[in-house]
């Protein structure tokens, strides 16, 4: 009797204590309503112009696909593989249940795995760690019991089949389809639905990339056991059996226009937050066009390649290589949307984009600014400028004009020879000089007396208020070195003060996304051109007529193989230290820069000319290739064409174009009034042929 006793409190004992240990697990378990509004982590995508995908953001990739649009081949072979039972349990199987816990329990006690059912394992999946205790595997059995009593079969199917992990990083059936054969779920073969259900066992060791002969192997399993389940006929099998599945790995990692997609992330994380960016499957739509960045890359990286075999590199020290960097910025000029973004040779070697974030001395690419602020005060195209050595000094208040010949160097002391925070000497290239020339020789052959001059008449405060208006946003230095591109500023900056004069005078600001959805589809952002009229029409077209000149007879010439109306300037600091170009046609605007992250010489004659603007000239070749040729805006309203002698920059006696007789555009009434006369004017200005052949500043 003591004994029947002892045996009723045991087993009271025993009831008691489990009632406690699961009434402790109930505590702890989540409620499985919050399937219900169960948000799984989803990759945001993000796309070109033409909505081709560049890349995803993650931290699991995932796409969510409703179960009416996963084939129903993909389902069954799931079911096969996984739990052919699903359609007829209440969430647990006991048998799969006693053999796991026989299996598993006695081997490594603690330790148990296995006899998961498919609400089970989307148990584990949607609410629990991945700890293998029994504890756990307790949870999920109460948890799969609360689902399958709160859910239908269909809306787990569908949530797990979204949520599972298929390997290589792919979860959930879309990104797996995509992973293993480029395709959309809704595409896929019977072959193709049974290799994939055969992964979810063990997805790296059936992994056709790991071992082709497994890969077949279970999938030929899947298919019996769809045979047996009388999911598929015997027809269907053997046809399956024998169909070839092509496998080709999709690559996830973007190493197309990684600059560009890093620029975005950061801006995106700055206003949504992480947890948006990686897990809510928004979509972002840029306005990248992909195959253009392509072929940007291309160009950029051959030339630089090229340049390293030809010129070798640099060395820090006995270890550290010095490699030559570029970058590249397209825009498109009417509405400022960013077309192609390179910030340097090796995403994976520096994350600094030098497009965006470099402050660099643009050289004489700053002087279309000069210019445009000229024309806007007075100045022609025909204006008569002189190009003769100058001297500045300073009084210490300020620069001013000493003497126009180096002689006047032989009066003053040594100590302010030295000294160039008291004597400033501008010189051209190669110190040659062609005492008088008009306006739009300067420009073309890049003359930096010329443009000094200019600075000193019109006032360093007028040009930097246009340098602002056109695009220019980093400080500017208010002395008259700012003709000759002295202060620092950015690519992206140059790039758009020249999309200005593209887009006739209005500005427009540079910009990457063009709209956010959700993963619904509903507008989460919307971006349009922000555009401000900063420049009158007629001086736009005036500047992008001297810019062509540039191009057709000046330090861009290399750009006339591109056999398209195009405009653009060189630009090369001292010491040959940056190499630009910044050019444009009707269609595209794009800047080059060239140079050493740590500003050292690029080598003796490395002029934009010679660096950057072959690399731009290849770039937009392949970029256009295809798109009509397109000549510039007509003139506006405003404008009058006059026939010019070039050794005078009068009016020609004559109508019909030479090499000293060309047509030149003007603002009505600035045009000249008194035409040339052999006998009684004579040439006071070179003539073209006179003008320096290289390709320089």
């Amino acid at each position: 009797m003591r004994i029947q006793i002892r045996w009723i409190i045991c087993i009271l004992l025993v009831i008691f204590l489990v009632t406690v240990y699961f009434r402790n697990i109930l505590k702890e378990l989540p409620s499985v309503d919050s399937l219900r509004e169960y948000t799984p982590t989803l990759s945001t995508k993000i796309y070109d112009i033409n909505a081709k995908l560049i890349t995803e953001l993650f931290t699991e990739r995932r796409s969510w696909v409703p179960l009416s649009k996963i084939p129903i081949d993909l389902q069954n072979a799931v079911i096969s593989m996984e739990d052919h039972k699903f359609f007829s349990h209440w969430g647990v199987s006991f048998r799969g249940m006693t053999r796991a816990f026989r299996n598993n329990i006695l081997r490594y006690r603690k330790s148990i795995a296995g006899g998961s059912t498919i609400t089970q394992q989307l148990a584990k999946l949607a609410f629990l760690s991945r700890e293998k205790t029994i504890r756990r595997k307790i949870k999920e059995f109460l948890l799969a019991l609360q689902l399958e009593r709160n859910f239908s079969k269909q809306e787990i199917l569908e949530t797990y089949l979204n949520q599972v992990w298929f390997g290589h990083g792919a979860y959930g059936v879309e990104q797996a389809a995509m992973m293993y054969f480029q395709k959309n779920t809704s595409d896929l073969t019977l072959g193709e639905c049974a290799l994939l259900a055969g992964l979810l066992r063990y997805p790296g060791y059936y992994s056709p990339f790991n071992n082709i002969d497994r890969a077949i192997y279970r999938t030929q399993t899947a298919l019996s056991r769809m045979h047996k389940l009388e999911f598929i006929s015997e027809k269907e099998k053997f046809e399956a059996f024998t169909v070839h599945i092509s496998t080709q790995r999709t690559t996830r990692t973007s190493r197309v226009a990684p600059y560009f997609i890093e620029d975005i992330r950061l801006m995106l994380e700055k206003k949504y937050g992480d947890e948006i960016i990686y897990r809510a499957g928004w979509n972002i739509y840029t306005t990248l066009d992909l195959d253009m960045q392509v072929k940007a890359e291309k160009a950029l990286n051959d030339f630089l390649d090229n340049f390293d075999k030809t010129h070798g590199y640099k060395f820090i020290s006995s270890t550290e290589v010095l490699k030559v960097q570029g970058a590249l910025l397209a825009t498109d000029p009417k509405t400022g949307q960013i077309r192609a973004m390179i910030g340097g040779r090796n995403f994976a070697e520096s994350q600094f984009n030098r497009a965006i974030q470099a402050y660099r001395q643009p050289g004489s690419a700053f002087k279309p600014i000069v210019y445009t602020a000229a024309i806007e005060n007075g100045y022609t195209p025909t204006t008569i400028i002189e190009d003769a050595p100058v001297v500045y000094v300073n009084d210490g208040r300020d620069w001013r004009l000493a003497a126009k010949t180096t002689d006047f160097l032989l009066t003053l002391p040594d100590k302010w020879l030295k000294d160039p925070m008291k004597v400033w000497t501008p010189e051209n290239y190669k110190k040659k000089y062609h005492s008088k020339v008009l306006l739009r020789q300067a420009l073309e052959h890049s003359l930096n007396v010329c443009a000094v001059r200019v600075v000193e008449e019109i006032s360093p405060v007028t040009v930097i208020s246009y340098a602002r208006r056109l695009g220019i946003t980093s400080p500017l230095t208010n002395t008259f070195s700012l003709a000759l591109g002295a202060s620092d500023v950015k690519l992206l900056e140059t790039v758009r003060v020249f999309n200005t004069l593209a887009n006739n005078g209005i500005r427009t600001e540079p910009y990457y996304i063009i709209r956010i959805e959700d993963k619904d589809g509903r507008l989460i952002e919307e971006n349009r051109p922000v555009e401000e009229d900063v420049l009158s029409p007629q001086t736009s077209f005036i500047m992008t007529n001297l810019l062509k000149g540039v191009v057709e007879h000046g330090t861009g010439q290399y750009a006339k193989y591109l056999r398209r109306p195009s405009a653009g300037k060189t630009g090369t600091t001292n010491d040959f230290t940056d190499a630009w170009f910044i050019g444009y046609t009707p269609q595209l605007v794009c800047g080059v820069w060239v140079g050493y992250d740590n500003k050292v010489s690029l080598g003796n004659k490395m002029t934009g000319g010679s660096l950057a603007c072959p690399i731009w000239t290849h770039f937009m070749k392949e970029a256009l290739k295809g798109e009509p040729v397109l000549d510039f805006t007509p003139p506006p309203t405003g404008i009058t064409f006059a026939y010019i002698d070039s050794g005078t920059g009068l009016l020609a006696n004559t109508t019909e174009q030479s090499e000293s007789v060309y047509l030149e555009a003007f603002l009505k009434g600035t045009e000249p009034k008194t035409c040339f006369i052999p006998e009684t004017t004579g040439n006071i200005l070179l003539s073209p042929k006179e003008f320096e052949e290289d390709i320089g500043y």
